[in-house]
C-alpha cells in the first residue's frame, strides 16, 4: 500500500511537466505566428495550474492516458490559417517527443538500468520518475496525434485536407470528446483495444529507440 502511494506521488511531476510543456508549446507557436489569444488568456505560462483539465489529469493518474485544457487559438489572427494551424497543432506533440528524447539521452548517458525498478530507495525513485517522464511524454504525443477531434491530430489532418473535406471533417468536433471518452473506457475497462492499438506500438518503439530498453508500456 505504501509503495502504491509513493508511486502515485512520483507520477505527479512527470505528468504535470509533460502537460505544461505540451500546452505552453501550442501557445508559444501560436503567439509567434501572430495570435496573442493564449497570452491574453494567461495560458502562455509554465504554471501547470493554468493548463490542467481535472478529468484529463485524473485519467493520467488512473490509466496513464489523458489530456490537458486546450490552449485557445483564434485563426483570425493568423496570416495563413490552414498552414499555421498545422504548425500550432504539431508544437504540442513535438515538444513531448523532444522531452522524451532528452530523457532518453540522460538514461543512456548515466547508463541507467530501467529493468526491475523499485521505489524503495532514492535512486529507485529517480529512475521511476525518469521512466515515467519518458512514457508520459510519449503517451501524450501519440495520443494527441490520433486524428480525432479535438485532438491535435485532427487539426493537422484538417490542415492537409482540401477545404470542403476539411469542413465536413470539422463537424465531428461536437461529438469528438464523447467518442474519445468512449474509446478510452472501452480500452481501459472492457479491454477492447482501440486507442492502445496505435499508442502502444508508438510508445514501445520510441522507448526502445530513445533508451535502448525494450520496455513494453502497453
Amino acid at each position: 500500500m505504501q509503495s502504491t502511494i509513493i508511486e502515485f506521488l512520483l507520477l505527479a511531476p512527470p505528468i504535470l511537466l509533460a502537460i505544461t510543456i505540451h500546452e505552453y508549446s501550442h501557445g508559444l507557436v501560436a503567439d509567434r505566428l501572430g495570435d496573442p489569444t493564449a497570452r491574453m488568456a494567461g495560458r502562455l505560462t509554465l504554471n501547470p495550474l493554468a493548463h490542467l483539465d481535472p478529468i484529463g489529469t485524473l485519467m493520467f493518474f488512473l490509466i496513464h492516458m489523458g489530456w490537458a485544457k486546450p490552449v485557445p487559438v483564434d485563426a483570425r489572427y493568423l496570416q495563413n490559417p490552414k498552414k499555421d494551424m498545422i504548425w500550432i497543432s504539431l508544437a504540442g506533440p513535438g515538444s513531448n517527443m523532444l522531452m522524451a528524447l532528452a530523457v532518453g539521452i540522460i538514461i543512456r548517458s548515466l547508463n541507467i538500468n530501467l529493468y526491475g525498478i523499485s521505489t524503495e530507495s532514492i535512486s529507485g525513485m529517480f529512475k521511476f520518475m525518469l521512466l515515467y517522464l519518458l512514457i508520459i511524454n510519449l503517451v501524450l504525443a501519440g495520443f494527441n496525434l490520433i486524428p480525432l477531434p479535438p485532438l491535435d491530430g485532427s487539426k493537422i489532418l484538417m490542415g492537409l485536407l482540401p477545404l470542403e473535406v476539411a469542413y465536413r471533417f470539422s463537424q465531428l468536433e461536437r461529438y469528438g470528446p464523447f467518442i474519445l471518452i468512449g474509446l478510452i473506457l472501452l480500452d481501459s475497462y472492457f479491454h477492447i483495444h482501440t486507442i492502445t492499438l496505435f499508442i502502444g506500438p508508438f510508445v514501445n518503439l520510441f522507448t526502445l529507440l530513445f533508451t535502448g530498453f525494450n520496455i513494453r508500456a502497453f
